[in-house]
Parts: structure tokens; sequence; C-alpha cells
């Protein structure tokens, strides 16, 4: 399969080298610099600067209301705000002040919007028609756009006849026919089932593996999208950056508890619980001791660190969830996760030890 067509001149040279030397050789990406958007008395965006590689793919995770949509609107050129600053440039061209037809993104956003009276092939063509691309290249790039998402022989279907993740794959090939600088992705999992989303997660991913120069920009408020997909993660705070980096950076090293919590479960402790006597942590009061629910294994009493009384048992297929109280902090729950495969069988009201690693524990702000 031809899979050249689809990306922007040059989004695949290069495909049989590693993403991060792509991205290290060819200058492009998205740029903004001291974005702020105000709606009336309220600031959505706060002097935000950012820059994406080429070639990345940019999960941007926040609560509802953070800013996550109106940064995304925002490179699209769909932002009409009372008080609207800042710069964009994508792929080298300044895009602040340009309209939203012209600028060569792509973008799929939740509801798909398909034209139901359009045949697959038709609603991917559409976007190539209105640039007047010659019949036989729309041929070309919309057999090689339906193929990359693995729909080659549903041209003739229409719409209705689809499954809802077949719709989100016809969506996107539409999205990446008309060779986009960038890809913009809005909540694009959040309206499928949670057997299917993990699916198509993992579609999106491998496309991002054969596309390796496109650029990616995906809103979303689900931390196992951001922990699948990314290169990097944008975690949003009331229209700031709450931390910038990896999946794993955000995961194990968080900036502060907001952090620490959005991105999965974290049990947060003041150090002189965590840490004996003598240690130099055990006297820090500015920040507090995070521990991840899978750090803790569950020992014997006196055998660990930490004593407590078991409060509840939940199971979750292969994953036991269990709170202990601990007697440090009685109105304190613990969280730990285990295997069922464990030799140890935890029981309401038993009364055991949390056994942990020194490396195990990160000092946060609170």
């Amino acid at each position: 399969m031809n899979t050249a067509s689809l990306a922007h001149p040059g989004a695949l040279d290069g495909a049989s080298e590693s993403p991060g030397i792509a991205r290290a050789a060819v200058p492009g990406g998205v740029q903004i610099e001291h974005l702020t958007v105000r709606f009336g008395s309220r600031t959505v965006l706060d002097d935000l600067s950012l820059t994406i590689e080429r070639g990345e793919l940019l999960t941007v995770l926040g609560r509802s209301g953070c800013g996550k949509t109106t940064l995304l609107r925002f490179i699209a050129g769909f932002i009409e705000a009372d008080g609207l600053s800042g710069s964009l440039t994508v792929a080298g061209h300044d895009l602040t002040h340009v309209p939203p037809h012209r600028r060569n993104l792509g973008l799929l956003f939740q509801s798909y919007a398909l034209f139901p009276h359009l045949s697959v092939f038709d609603n991917v063509a559409f976007g190539l028609r209105a640039r007047r691309v010659s019949s036989k290249d729309i041929a070309r790039r919309v057999a090689d756009a339906l193929k990359l998402v693995q729909l080659g022989d549903s041209g003739h279907v229409m719409p209705a006849q689809l499954s809802g993740g077949m719709q989100q794959r016809v969506a996107l090939a539409r999205a990446l026919v008309i060779e986009p600088d960038v890809l913009l992705l809005d909540e694009p999992l959040s309206a499928l089932d949670a057997n299917l989303r993990a699916s198509v997660r993992s579609e999106l991913k491998a496309l991002h593996e054969r596309l390796p120069n496109l650029t990616i920009v995906c809103v979303t408020h689900d931390q196992d999208d951001a922990l699948v997909l990314s290169d990097r993660t944008l975690l949003m705070r009331e229209g700031r950056v709450a931390q910038l980096g990896t999946p794993q950076q955000l995961y194990d090293t968080p900036n502060d508890a907001f952090v620490a919590r959005y991105l999965g479960a974290a049990n947060l402790l003041p150090p002189h619980v965590v840490f004996a006597l003598g240690d130099s942590r055990y006297t820090e009061r500015e920040r507090v001791a995070c521990l991840r629910p899978e750090s803790l294994r569950i020992v014997p009493l006196g055998q660990g660190q930490l004593h407590g009384t078991i409060a509840s048992v939940e199971w979750y297929g292969a994953v036991l969830s269990v709170s202990v109280v601990l007697d440090a902090m009685p109105n304190e729950h613990v969280l730990v996760t285990m295997q069922r495969v464990s030799s140890m069988t935890p029981e309401k009201g038993a009364r055991v030890s949390l056994h942990y690693e020194a490396d195990d524990v990160v000092l946060i702000k609170p």
C-alpha cells in the first residue's frame, strides 16, 4: 500500500527512521506563544506557551472547563472571544490571523459529523472536491486513506451501515486525506464503549507509528488515553499548564497532588508517617509523600514500615483493590492494588503491615 500520499509533503520522509530521529531532523510542528483567551470576565487560557514537535503525538488532558478544548479550537481557528491574544505558528507559517478554511488542518471531533446521504467514499472525498482536486487523484488518495484505517473495501457503504468504531475510522480517513500539517482530535474516543474504546485507542497508536512525521494533538479527559497514546502529555488546570512531560514523567514524578491524583490513584501522606526518624525527609513540612497503590505490598504484621487494619477488599478481575486504615492515621485510608495470584489473600478486618521501597516514594507539593 502506498501511504505517502496521506500525509503532508515530507510527513512520511524517513518513515523507516525512528520517530525521534525524524523529529530532530525536520522543522515544523506547532508553536504557541503567550496565548490568552477571555470570555467576558472569565479567563479560559492564561498566558499559555507551548511547542509541539513535528511528528509528536501530544495529548491535552484535564477536567471540564480547564481550557483544553479552547486550546484545540484556537489551533483550528474557531475561537471568537472578547479577549484573545497570542500567536500561532504551524509548520513554519504564522496562522494567527488565518481563517479556518485556509489552515491545512485535519479535524476529528467527538460526533464524527459524517454526511448520512453520502457513501463512505464520498464522505472521505468531500474535502478534496472542495479543493478542486482531480478525479483521478481523489480516487487514489481516498483509496489510500481507507486502506490506512483498514476500511479498504467499504467505499460503497453508507455510514448508517457501519458501527460507531467504523464510522470514526471514516471520519479519521476524511481528516487524513487532505494531507494536513496537523491532525486535531477532540475527545475522539468518548462516544465509544469501554471495549471498543481500547481497540480504537490501539488503532490510533498504530496509525501514529505508521505516520511518524504527522503531528497529532488529541484532547481528552481520560487518563488511559494519555498514558497509552502520548509521546508527551499536557495536563491543564484552570487555563494553565499543570505539568508537561512524558506520561511516565507525569505518573512517576508529578509536580503536585493535583497531577498525582489525575494520572491515577495516589496515596498522599505526611513525610513523618512514611519516613523513619532520622531520615532527612522525616521533618519535611512543605511537601507530602506520594506512594502509588501498586508500590505497596501487604505483608504479615510487623514486617513492613506501615501498620494497620484492612477496611475493605474490592475485586476487579485480575486485580484486588485493598483499603487499609493506618494505625498512625486512623482517619486515613491507604489504597493498595495487588494481583489475585498473590500467595496472600487479604481479608477485611485483618491486621497487616505495608512494605515499600524508598525509591517508590516521591515528595511533591500538596
